[in-house]
């Protein structure tokens, strides 16, 4: 999605050099995430610009609905900066741990927001993308979308609210997602609960022209589309017999022993797990059976003690070596199996930390249109996901 032109910018982030934009149009506040080449992967500074803007726009009465998309043609936002975070470990530093304080706090932010918040989901929306969309109010996808959360893949977990949103999908459809960081397209995102509506790409620029004059609910409804159907829905079988288990073990012994239909999927999605670390494969089921019964705050907190772990265990470094830095695509996990990551090494990641825990308290003066974040009402965007 190209950024949006001929707008008024209301702070120095809305050079057009910056990383993100922030516009107005109309009544419509613009986000623009402004790293096309990196496909607008998040860097700290920009979730702090995030949330600073995020919260003024709340008390403006100037600003109705706001929006957020990404610049280029390749997607919302393919996550967080992992380069970045790979350096911080290797310097060891608490750049990290900062930078999820504040994300975190954005995501909060986002599912508690007193307007309505419509995420241009097009293209790939990973990781941290799917904190600041899926959180939303008016999530639209299309056909170019490819969603998901594939921390599994560098040795460590979902996080931006990622294990909330998918312990609440139907079935066992979360916990098949997580697992093996599928890419999720368009009808996949819908039915998981992740997604509203369905436009077509074409259609956007018409979109956010609407949104300028219009309720979110009345411009939508005019370019919405018939979506396309959801794989996950029709394998509903297979993955919720084989992912009931709260054993990852059990999981893949399951998916390799299904033989009715969907069986190749099945064996396939064993092999995607086994090749995944270990001790993150294992954690991920741990939090999304946790998250199940949280609020997204509680799960938040619950993310930011794991992801602290991650930072300190071999896996999270490794994981981003192989794939990001020297692109080996042979990571040498530690332990190496399921068998190996034992029950006491999987709870530690989930107890009270002694550095202090995620504190996504925002003083009262400074959001005062917005709830507070100890709300135990604050659930999906659709509850009958749940």
């Amino acid at each position: 999605m190209t950024a949006a032109k001929d707008s008024t910018t209301d702070n120095a982030a809305g050079d057009g050099s910056a990383d993100v934009l922030f516009e107005r149009r109309g009544r419509l506040g613009v986000i623009t995430l402004n790293r096309p080449r990196a496909v607008n992967a998040l860097t700290a500074g920009m979730v702090e610009l995030l949330l600073r803007q995020l919260t003024a726009w709340a008390g403006d009465d100037g600003v109705a609905t706001v929006l957020v998309q990404g610049a280029g043609e390749r997607g919302l936002c393919a996550g967080g900066d992992i380069v970045a975070i790979y350096r911080d470990m290797l310097h060891g530093g608490n750049g990290t741990a900062h930078f999820w304080q504040t994300e975190y706090r954005l995501n909060s932010l986002i599912a508690r927001y007193p307007k309505p918040y419509v995420a241009l989901m097009d293209g790939l929306v990973l990781g941290g993308g799917v904190g600041i969309s899926a959180h939303g109010d008016v999530r639209v996808v299309t056909e170019r979308t490819r969603m998901g959360m594939p921390e599994t893949t560098i040795g460590f977990a979902p996080d931006v609210g990622g294990t909330f949103l998918l312990s609440h999908a139907p079935g066992e459809a979360g916990t098949h997602a997580a697992l093996t960081g599928a890419h999720l397209a368009a009808g996949d995102a819908l039915f998981l609960g992740l997604a509203d509506h369905y436009v077509p790409s074409n259609a956007l620029p018409r979109l956010v022209a609407a949104l300028e004059k219009e309720s979110p609910e009345d411009a939508v409804a005019r370019y919405a589309g018939q979506p396309p159907a959801s794989m996950l829905a029709g394998q509903r079988e297979w993955i919720d017999s084989c992912y009931a288990p709260d054993d990852a073990r059990e999981i893949v012994r399951r998916l390799r022993a299904w033989t009715g239909p969907g069986r190749d999927d099945a064996a396939e999605a064993a092999a995607t797990i086994e090749a995944k670390s270990p001790t993150s494969v294992t954690v991920t089921l741990a939090s999304l059976r946790r998250a199940a019964g949280l609020t997204l705050d509680e799960a938040l907190a619950q993310e930011y003690r794991a992801g602290i772990r991650f930072l300190a265990a071999p896996d999270f470094r490794e994981g981003i070596r192989a794939q990001v830095v020297d692109k080996d695509r042979n990571p040498q996990w530690k332990p190496a199996t399921l068998a190996e990551v034992l029950p006491a090494q999987v709870e530690g990641f989930f107890q009270p930390l002694d550095g202090g825990e995620l504190d996504l308290h925002v003083p009262p003066e400074l959001h005062p249109r917005l709830e507070p974040h100890s709300n135990p009402d604050l659930q999906m965007k659709e509850t009958d996901h749940a």
